[in-house]
């Protein structure tokens, strides 16, 4: 006769599935917030910020030329502090090249300020 040993299944009770949701949503919660600091800190591409600013002076026109600083640079103004991009935007208007610099938040793309050089 072949002895055959039951394999006695492990119950899990209440209280353990329960700490293991805990457990799981903490972890997910944790993880959010970690991602959301993460990226609340991170610079977006001085590139990809001055294509958007030609984007929006291709609306009225040609453009002759454009630049950007790639290095950001810490800014203030009353309260208000971040680091922003320095950049130009020349094209002709009524025969005369005139120039346009700017200024935009290197973490949110938000164009701070635009002047007529």
């Amino acid at each position: 006769m072949i002895y055959k040993e039951r394999i006695k299944e492990p119950t899990h009770s209440t209280e353990d599935w329960i700490f293991v949701g805990a457990v799981a949503l903490l972890s997910f919660v944790l993880g959010v917030l970690t991602f959301g600091a993460v990226k609340k800190h991170k610079t977006l591409k001085a590139d990809d910020l001055l294509k958007s600013i030609k984007k929006e002076f291709l609306k009225e026109g040609p453009i002759d030329g454009s630049w950007i600083e790639l290095t950001k640079v810490p800014w203030n103004k009353f309260a208000y502090e971040t680091d922003v991009y320095y950049g130009g935007v020349s094209r002709y208007e009524e025969n005369k090249l005139v120039q346009y610099e700017f200024i935009v938040d290197a973490y949110t793309g938000s164009l701070i300020d635009l002047y007529r050089v």
